[in-house]
């Protein structure tokens, strides 16, 4: 072989080299490691009570800037108006009903063989993200069973830093309620005592802690968070900030300002560290304030809602929430489409190139996510809490505008309910404060949505007696 086609073959061997290298690089561009997965859930907040929410009042700049780096939702609702079933909702993809839990997780001291709780056999947001490599982990309260198996190392959490049951004192870690007072606090299934530290600052830590380990799986991070619900233990910083604001507000809004604050926090160490453009965050919180005695009778503001905590009014469902991935998704846009907590399981999934492979009530936000002009992934909606199988438990279902109400309660008194008003029908695009019962004038439509839910409970109940 001549000196000229020796010459030409090596060049050849060269350019081929030096193509596949390139075509290598750029499948690595199109095909990066799944991003890191940050879900942040709040505890008893209204809809309203942020700056970027309309807030006239509070002072949520941390909060208010995931939302000019994000999305916000206006018509996004909780899976229930209270704590268990909202939080089965949320990790299962699933209805609470659908689920298996269909009220709050009673205390060991109360169910001490543990049968309340979500049962073991469902599969949560943790699950499906630690079969797709993830390193999984909860900080903040957990209130979805006591046993071992209900617990979460039992649920797809690799890591549990917080508390058991459904609120404790946020310096002594108690959990203050009828029976024995009871210390709650957990790494993992072990007890640990970190007395008189305040427990957000401690989820900080153990957050940053976590995510900021050195190890090349991604994080998926569920930090529930659990302010503003009662005790209200505002620093001290905030306190004074709010001064001049009547109680309960005051006390309320100074534990708003405090989670804003760790938040702020955290999402600086994501951006210091490199994490952050990496990083899906959502936000949400598990349904509206609380009106309970322990929370000075309120301290939210719904806004033009009726309703809060405990009511299927839109001022108990209806909840901010926020999606932050500016790497794919649109900055300091909003989106009015309706959708729920179900739908952040396979949303954050389909973003992140994790599969779900079961079903689930959820629906993908990702089409109207990406283009506003999309509808909703939704036709119809339900809720309900309680025994399906009795008469009075409280329920709502919404097809399009219009929403039905089974039992209808308004825990904040603004409303009050009539004999006549077991059925109670809104159309939301009309009147989104539900303040008049329109079933009278649209008996076609109760029939509809009544059979609707009907026959949805009537699913549930076989389902339920055959796992019995």
């Amino acid at each position: 072989m001549n000196h000229s086609l020796l010459t030409f073959f090596s060049n050849l061997l060269l350019l081929n080299s030096i193509l596949s290298s390139c075509g290598s690089d750029s499948e690595n561009t199109e095909d990066p490691a799944h991003p890191n997965v940050l879900l942040i859930l709040t505890d008893d907040q209204s809809f309203m009570d942020l700056g970027c929410f309309g807030s006239p009042d509070l002072h949520t700049p941390n909060i208010d800037r995931l939302a000019e780096n994000g999305i916000r939702l206006t018509q996004f609702y909780a899976g229930a108006p209270v704590c268990s079933p909202s939080r089965a909702a949320l990790l299962t993809g699933k209805y609470n009903f659908n689920a298996g839990l269909f009220g709050n997780v009673a205390p060991p001291h109360i169910d001490p063989e543990g049968k309340s709780g979500l049962p073991s056999e469902e599969i949560t947001m943790a699950e499906v993200f630690k079969e797709a490599g993830y390193r999984t982990a909860l900080i903040g309260k957990w209130h979805l069973g006591h046993t071992p198996e209900k617990l979460p190392n039992g649920q797809g959490f690799d890591y549990f830093f917080g508390h058991q049951r459904g609120c404790i004192d946020n310096y002594s870690h108690f959990f203050y309620w009828s029976g024995p007072n009871t210390h709650d606090l957990y790494q993992n299934e072990e007890e640990i005592y970190r007395h008189g530290q305040f427990f957000g600052d401690l989820m900080k830590e153990e957050l940053i802690d976590f995510v900021g380990t050195p190890n090349s799986d991604p994080f998926f991070v569920y930090w529930a968070i659990n302010m503003p619900h009662y005790p209200y233990q505002g620093k001290e910083k905030w306190l004074s900030y709010y001064k001049d604001m009547d109680t309960p507000r005051k006390e309320y809004a100074s534990f708003i300002s405090t989670f804003d604050e760790l938040i702020g926090e955290v999402y600086a160490y994501l951006e210091e560290s490199g994490k952050l453009e990496n990083t899906i965050i959502a936000f949400q919180t598990d349904h509206g304030h609380s009106t309970e005695e322990r929370a000075y009778f309120g301290g939210g503001d719904n806004g033009p809602f009726n309703g809060a905590k405990f009511s299927m009014l839109e001022g108990g469902l209806r909840i901010p929430a926020i999606i932050s991935y500016p790497k794919k998704l649109a900055t300091g846009e909003v989106r009015h489409q309706w959708s729920n907590s179900v739908d952040w399981l396979p949303t954050l999934a389909e973003l992140a190139g994790v599969k779900v492979n079961h079903a689930i009530d959820g629906k993908s936000m990702l089409p109207f996510l990406r283009e506003p002009k999309n509808p909703s992934s939704h036709e119809i909606m339900h809720w309900g809490t309680g025994d399906p199988e009795t008469e009075k438990y409280p329920w709502a279902v919404r097809k399009g505008d219009w929403k039905l109400l089974g039992n209808p309660r308004d825990p904040t008194g603004n409303l009050e309910f009539g004999e006549n008003d077991n059925l109670y029908l809104v159309n939301l695009s009309q009147d989104s404060t539900e303040s008049s019962n329109m079933a009278n004038q649209h008996p076609e439509i109760v029939r509809e949505l009544s059979s609707l839910q009907a026959d949805w409970i009537k699913k549930i109940v076989e389902n339920r007696k055959d796992s019995n």
